[in-house]
C-alpha cells in the first residue's frame, strides 16, 4: 500500500511539514512519484517501531478484512516456532542459521533467501531497538501456500546489527506470510505488541515456550488494536 504525505502524517500524529522535514534530512523513507512523495506502509510502520513512535490506532484497522480471518500473534509464533542458542557471530552466520530454521514449503531456495536478507540489511538496519530485530527482504517473505509465521530466534552471541540505539541484537523475529495483507497484519501487531514491557521483558529473558505464548496471547486479549474484527451479524 502506497501512502499520501498526508496518511503517514496521521498514522504518525505529526503535522504534514513535520513529514518534509524528515524526508528532507533523510530520516524517514520515501519515494518520489510523479512529483509526490509515497510511502510504503510496511517500512512506515518498521520505521516507527524503530523509533518508538506512537502510530495512530488507525494505522491497525483494517476494514477490507471484517468477516475474514486473520492469523493471531500467538498462532503465528507458534507456527514458526521458539529457537534458542541460535548460533553465528557474524550477520551473514546467523542469518543463515535462521534461514535453516524457518518453517518453510519443499523447493524454497534457501540461498536465495539469504541472499536477499544480506542485501536488505545492506540497505539499512532492521533492529528495532532494545536487542530486537526483525530481518527481511526488501519485500515481505510472501509464500503463496503457506501458513502465517513468526520464528523467534534467540541468539547464542548477541550481534551488532547497527541498531539506532546502539545496543547489541539478541533477538531476531522473522516473518513469513502467504500475502502481503497478512504480512502488514502481523506486522502491525508486532509493533503494537513490542510497545509494551511485556513482551520485550519476556523476550530479553529468554522465557520458555509457555511464558512467551503467555504473555502474547495476554496482550492480544488486553489491546484493543489487536483483537481481530468482528464478524459482521448475521441477516
Amino acid at each position: 500500500m502506497q501512502l499520501t504525505v498526508r496518511e503517514t502524517a496521521s498514522y504518525l500524529n505529526v503535522s504534514e511539514k513535520t513529514i518534509y522535514r524528515w524526508i528532507r534530512t533523510g530520516e524517514l523513507p520515501a519515494y518520489r512519484v510523479h512529483d509526490q512523495y509515497r510511502f510504503n506502509r510496511v517500512e512506515i510502520l518498521e520505521w516507527a517501531a524503530a523509533k518508538r513512535i506512537n502510530v495512530s490506532p488507525d494505522i491497525f484497522v483494517e476494514p477490507e478484512s471484517v468477516g475474514r480471518p486473520l492469523p493471531s500473534l500467538a498462532e503465528a509464533f507458534r507456527t514458526g516456532g521458539i529457537h534458542y542458542r541460535v548460533g553465528g557471530e557474524t550477520k551473514e552466520e546467523i542469518l543463515r542459521a535462521v534461514v535453516g530454521l524457518l518453517p518453510t514449503p519443499e523447493g524454497l531456495d534457501r540461498e536465495f533467501l539469504l541472499r536477499m536478507l544480506l542485501a536488505r540489511e545492506a540497505l539499512g538496519t532492521t533492529a528495532l531497538g532494545q536487542g530486537i530485530a526483525i530481518p527481511h527482504p526488501r519485500s515481505p517473505i510472501v509464500l503463496p501456500g503457506s501458513r502465517p509465521s513468526i520464528a523467534v530466534c534467540f541468539l547464542d552471541h548477541p550481534a551488532d546489527f547497527g541498531a539506532l540505539d546502539g545496543e547489541p541484537v539478541h533477538t531476531l523475529l522473522v516473518m513469513s506470510s502467504p500475502s502481503i495483507r497478512v504480512h502488514l497484519h502481523l506486522l502491525a501487531r508486532i509493533a503494537w505488541a513490542l510497545r509494551g514491557e511485556g513482551v520485550r521483558a519476556a523476550l530479553a529473558a529468554r522465557a520458555d515456550r509457555e511464558r512467551l505464548l503467555a504473555e502474547i496471547e495476554r496482550v492480544e486479549l488486553d489491546s484493543p488494536a489487536l483483537r481481530p474484527p468482528a464478524a459482521p451479524p448475521e441477516e
